[in-house]
């Protein structure tokens, strides 16, 4: 992993070519097993049939033969391809999947197998992040509890080794395994603001204005990704580099995504968002030194560059506005708020620790090298 850096290189053309990937569907992925290759081949066959539970009845059959409630928190959360099943199921709520009809999404049978997947994964999630306390239901309390799950998660080591120690090949494999969640940037947490109302509807949504770059296109946060990419000669395609993310990854993502679509989970995804902006400002300020060590310019640097400052603004409105006055509303959800923000810290924490340990034994933590995917056709 020594080789040499590529120099920022976007232009005025690529305002143009973005414009061909605006709504970009997530690529069909490889499969990883039998349960992702009968979900792929069943949805992938066209729209629903006469008989679509029929049609699905190979998936089924994959779905009884491979999925345990009973199962390990690890194996789960390790499995890849019951991780990739549920990141194309998420998908077709997103932007849609290439080769799936967009029929698919509400289909009851789709439905069905999505929620046979959810209960072990929901499950381990629960059992990986623990259950935190805390002695009040005030916003003050809720929000001091916040800033000290994060303090105990310890320090951000993945982004200190990034800074000091990784080198350009490693640096483009944290942005291609990030890009799986950054392009799509702040969309899941989006799906709360119309289950939230009053002083957390408002705080979310100033939250997420800044997210979507307060309605400047350019400025959009996955845009500046999208541009960071570009400039460590990266392709910036929505889903780019799925094939090639490992299970920890497609965890992370499906996190958010099973918060985000449950509306009994609302709190958890209140929760999930104040842990992801209080621990988000210090790393990005590594990163940007990292990247800046190996010889990258503002292009790649300008996304953690604006997460340093926009963030440390919004760890501040998270957790007092939006989580602490949800608790302060909804008392029943204060717990649920606390769950979201462990399992968040505990689930990317699993991220960094995989990709370090390959790194320090000089692996890759790609499942695929990055020159070993094929060209993208957007």
């Amino acid at each position: 992993m020594t080789s040499t850096p590529l120099r920022d290189r976007t232009s005025a053309g690529d305002a143009g070519r973005r414009v061909s990937r605006e709504g970009a569907r997530l690529p069909l992925p490889r499969p990883r097993g039998p349960l992702s290759s009968a979900l792929l081949a069943g949805l992938s066959a066209g729209p629903p049939a006469a008989d679509p539970a029929g049609q699905l009845a190979p998936l089924r059959e994959a779905v009884a033969a491979g999925v345990h409630d009973d199962a390990s928190p690890d194996a789960v959360l390790g499995d890849g391809d019951l991780q990739l099943a549920l990141t194309v199921l998420y998908e077709l709520h997103h932007r849609g999947v290439e080769g799936i009809d967009d029929a698919w999404e509400w289909e009851p049978s789709v439905l069905a197998v999505r929620h046979a997947l959810e209960r072990p994964f929901e499950a381990a999630v629960r059992v990986r992040a623990g259950q935190p306390t805390c002695d009040g239901a005030d916003a003050a309390a809720v929000a001091r509890r916040l800033f000290e799950l994060a303090e105990t998660d310890g320090p951000p080591s993945l982004a200190r080794y990034l800074a000091k120690h990784a080198d350009v090949g490693q640096a483009r494999e944290l942005l291609a395994l990030r890009s799986i969640y950054q392009l799509m940037e702040a969309d899941p947490h989006t799906w709360a603001i119309p289950r939230l109302y009053g002083t957390p509807k408002a705080a979310l949504v100033e939250i997420q204005a800044d997210e979507y770059g307060g309605g400047r296109p350019g400025r959009l946060h996955a845009e500046l990704f999208a541009r960071a990419m570009r400039g460590a000669g990266l392709d910036d395609t929505y889903g780019r580099y799925l094939d090639a993310a490992p299970a920890p990854i497609l965890a992370s993502l499906n996190t958010m995504s099973l918060f985000a679509l449950h509306r009994r989970l609302r709190g958890a995804i209140v929760g999930h968002l104040a842990a992801y902006e209080i621990t988000s400002a210090i790393p990005c300020r590594l990163y940007s030194d990292g990247f800046r060590r190996l010889g990258y310019g503002t292009d790649t640097t300008d996304y953690f560059d604006e997460h340093v400052e926009a963030d440390s603004v919004h760890e501040q409105i998270a957790a007092r506005d939006l989580a602490g006055r949800l608790a302060e509303q909804e008392p029943a959800l204060r717990d649920d708020i606390l769950f979201g923000a462990a399992a968040c810290l505990a689930v990317d924490g699993d991220v960094g620790r995989f990709m370090l340990e390959r790194w320090k034994r000089g692996d890759s933590a790609l499942l695929v090298p990055l020159d070993d995917l094929p060209a993208s056709t957007i």
